[in-house]
């Protein structure tokens, strides 16, 4: 992370097929800041999103986050972020703790070493 700069992206861009839902995005976010990333319905918010959190990956472009490369540290991304849909989807029945016993079951974590990762993530 140069110059303090938390998320970092050049030319990124991300397609669908013949659908262009991202063209060459170049964004800096300082760490500490506080950004809003605004836009139409379709401009391509949502995928930049995905692809900053390491769920997606792009096109074209390079991106970083925290220092980790959107195309080759994704498990690194998804370390150190985290994702909130507007919706919670099919969830909405669990607990915190049991939605991310669900997850962590997802990525092959069970035992002490899911529960010792659900405390931290949680602060407990």
């Amino acid at each position: 992370m140069s110059n303090g700069i938390h998320i970092q992206t050049q030319g990124l861009s991300k397609n669908f097929g013949p659908v262009v839902a991202l063209k060459n995005l170049d964004l800096a976010v300082r760490k500490g800041s506080v950004f809003g990333y605004l836009g139409p319905n379709g401009a391509g918010k949502t995928t930049t999103v995905r692809i900053l959190s390491g769920l997606l990956k792009p096109t074209s472009g390079t991106a970083t986050v925290c220092g980790f490369d959107v195309h080759n540290e994704r498990n690194s991304i998804k370390r150190v972020t985290g994702l909130l849909p507007e919706s919670p989807g099919l969830y909405s029945k669990l607990s915190a703790v049991e939605f991310l016993e669900f997850i962590g079951a997802l990525n092959n974590l069970s035992g002490e070493s899911l529960h010792k990762r659900i405390d931290s993530l949680l602060g407990i």
